[in-house]
């Protein structure tokens, strides 16, 4: 039997989205399924926060195709946007796919608009998260709730990573519910504990002080994940004893250090850049803070969860689904930095509170989160358990565009 051709369609290979793509891509059975990557230009695919070259030499080692796409880019660029259109539609028809996969708002759009003009049998698509939230003007939220109603009357099934992603699609009126499926990445880490052995290593490698408390994040620092947020929080603890790192880079990079200085956290505070050893980092902190604003359902959370610490998180999106409030971590308000700190100060003060909520997500994540349970779901949405009515072959020539 000849092996299912899939195109998975990402703005960019990288953490979040990219990651999440690539470990779908990876569960598949390779017996069954021949995976191709379509992402962004990856010559340049780690310049902005360096993540990227692990992401594509996980795919090589693997076995998997990876094309490059430079005019899919983000934000909106009319002229790029419909050459992109034009070349992922041609490449689209010409290779003959069985199922395009798309990740991310402008692979969701670019790429179920080139599938159904190449006539692609199956498309499908994941919300990570959705490109409209609380925090922009009405106006702008409407056209891009209707830009998903529309992109959805050309899919035919949809992957929500977390429940109230899904929930969401369906009361927005973005997707049928009887085609929405939610869907886990698969988490990879190991399955024993971390020794106070490794907490000190870990500790050494980011440059903290001996017997400090160290509360930490992971994340790009751009407006999404609120830098400012989880800066205030840390100072609004004024405990000399706290200190807090932020791994990952971003174009906010420079002005959450320097409100860290305004803000007396200035020997405090470190941000380490993109680091490729995050595993071997996250055990040295006491606690995990993410701040964000708005998230699907965020890997870094669930990591942090599988490494067993304890999770402080903002309450959106389908960060609820595993951050259950007293059970397995706490949640806050966001942009309410007090409240952050409060949930913080609460698991530093009762280590044996904080150590019970801590293990309960490692087994959360340990029993959703797994290669198996992600390829179950891609299966089904592929063709062998989701019914969606026919797609005819219908590839239209665009006009080039120079």
């Amino acid at each position: 039997m000849s092996r299912l051709a899939v195109a998975v369609v990402v703005t960019r290979l990288q953490a979040g989205a990219g990651g999440v793509a690539l470990r779908g891509a990876l569960a598949l059975d390779p017996d069954r399924y021949q995976a191709t990557i379509i992402a962004g230009d990856t010559d340049g695919i780690a310049d902005a926060d360096g993540s990227g070259d692990q992401l594509l030499i996980r795919a090589a080692e693997a076995g998997l195709r990876v094309g490059s796409m430079p005019d899919l880019v983000s934000p909106v660029s009319p002229r790029q946007d419909l050459r992109c259109l034009h070349l992922l539609t041609e490449h689209l028809a010409q290779a003959g796919y069985d199922v395009v996969h798309t990740h991310s708002a402008k692979a969701g759009a670019i790429g179920r608009l080139a599938a159904e003009r190449a006539g692609t049998p199956r498309v499908v698509h994941t919300f990570h998260g959705f490109p409209f939230h609380e925090f922009q003007s009405r106006a702008r939220r409407s056209a891009y709730v209707g830009m998903e109603r529309y992109l959805g009357r050309r899919t035919d099934v949809f992957l929500a990573v977390g429940g109230a992603v899904a929930a969401e699609a369906v009361r927005r009126g973005i997707a049928p519910p009887e085609r929405v499926r939610v869907i886990n990445p698969a988490i990879d880490w190991p399955d024993a504990q971390a020794s106070a052995a490794v907490r000190d290593t870990a500790r050494r490698r980011l440059g903290v002080p001996v017997g400090c408390k160290l509360v930490g994040t992971v994340g790009r620092v751009d407006y999404q994940k609120a830098p400012e947020s989880f800066v205030d929080a840390i100072a609004a603890l004024d405990r000399p004893d706290v200190y807090a790192v932020w791994i990952g880079d971003g174009p906010l990079r420079g002005q959450m250090e320097q409100r860290a200085d305004r803000r007396g956290l200035k020997d405090r505070f470190i941000c380490v850049g993109h680091r490729d050893d995050v595993p071997q980092l996250l055990p040295g902190l006491d606690v995990f803070v993410m701040a964000s604003r708005y998230e699907g359902l965020p890997c870094a959370v669930a990591e942090a969860m599988m490494a067993g610490l304890p999770v402080v998180a903002t309450a959106v999106n389908a960060v609820p689904d595993v951050v259950l409030p007293g059970e397995t971590g706490l949640l806050a308000t966001p942009e309410r930095p007090r409240q952050l700190a409060a949930a913080v100060r609460y698991m530093l003060d009762s280590p044996a509170d904080a150590a019970r909520m801590a293990a309960a997500g490692r087994r959360l994540i340990a029993d959703r989160f797994t290669p198996g349970a992600l390829a179950a779901v891609l299966d089904a949405a592929y063709g062998s358990g989701i019914s969606s009515p026919p797609r005819p072959r219908r590839y239209v020539a665009l006009a080039r565009t120079a």
